[in-house]
């Protein structure tokens, strides 16, 4: 690889290339199996890639934003990239067709949070093969919203920080809610829930990424709250806490609020999976072992039950 990088420093020519090692050479010096590894090697200067320095800003600023390269197909194309914002794209793989299809896939991937390989035919079309684009999505930190300042609220926050959430805690109660009681969140916000969430999605501050766990078991506080929640289609995920009982109550309070079954249904009521939890911190495993499931499709059951590949395509 460091041949190779030499190689393209001098004659300029991006090449996309595979390394690998064999099963039988793996075992010999203590690996567990082999595999293959691609790289893409390409020189980067001021004149090659004129939108570095912005997108370096943007990444130190928490903006996001998709590399989207050409790192396999036509000569021509190959090291082309576009940059996509939230907002607006920049750069060109050399063909508009092939620029709005990379757009916009790219635009999903980065309001996922998620990088990828993309493959193209000559003319764009996604079904296509020839052209091979690398997505690579720069994105701050997922945000974990906790509401209602409680015990339950502080292990949430603190499984939070550890999963790799950016963790607020907001309660309308300046007296639990403090920094001191809650030294594993990143903010903690005196607000009312309600009107703190709706504030943070017309910032535009909430994705699909976003969980929210609403833990303030209060009427007051909970109905107004999941009336903005439920109708925010860029969050991934809402987990309320209560009984059975308070979980009856509160959607004929939802209902009687004009709330509608399939935007009550993207609540996850009672929160978490069944585990058995009692403790405030068994309780927060069980709602990040729900948020980890919902995000990569797990059942939940035990995997000592199951059969097949443990990772999911």
């Amino acid at each position: 690889m460091y041949e190779l990088g030499q190689q393209v420093r001098v004659d300029g020519c991006p090449v996309l290339q595979r390394y690998g090692v064999s099963d039988d050479d793996a075992l010999s010096v203590g690996l567990t199996c082999g595999g293959t590894l691609d790289v893409f090697v390409e020189k980067v200067t001021s004149e090659t890639f004129v939108q570095l320095d912005e997108v370096a800003s943007a990444i130190r600023d928490d903006t996001p934003v998709a590399v989207a390269t050409v790192v396999a197909g036509p000569e021509e194309r190959v090291g082309r990239r576009l940059l996509i914002w939230s907002d607006r794209v920049d750069g060109s793989t050399g063909s508009a067709r092939i620029d709005h299809a990379v757009s916009t896939d790219a635009a999903g991937l980065l309001g996922a949070g998620r990088s990828a390989m993309l493959t193209y035919g000559p003319s764009g079309d996604r079904r296509g093969v020839g052209l091979d684009v690398f997505v690579e999505s720069f994105v701050p930190r997922p945000r974990m919203i906790v509401f209602g300042a409680i015990d339950f609220a502080a292990a949430v926050a603190r499984l939070g920080g550890f999963l790799g959430y950016r963790v607020t805690v907001c309660d309308a109660r300046p007296i639990f809610a403090t920094a001191s009681r809650f030294p594993g969140a990143d903010d903690v916000v005196v607000e009312w829930p309600h009107r703190y969430l709706k504030n943070e999605a017309d910032a535009g501050r909430t994705d699909r990424r976003t969980a929210l766990c609403v833990l303030t078991h209060d009427p007051k506080f909970d109905v107004p709250l999941l009336q903005v929640a439920l109708r925010l289609s860029e969050v991934g995920y809402i987990g309320v806490m209560g009984s059975r009982r308070t979980h009856e109550d509160r959607l004929v309070r939802l209902r009687a609020e004009g709330l509608t079954d399939r935007e009550i249904d993207r609540m996850s009521s009672p929160v978490g999976l069944d585990l058995g939890a009692r403790t405030p911190e068994e309780t927060a495993v069980s709602i990040a072992a729900e948020l980890i499931a919902q995000r990569w499709g797990g059942s939940g059951a035990r995997l000592a039950d199951g059969g097949g590949p443990i990772h999911r395509p």
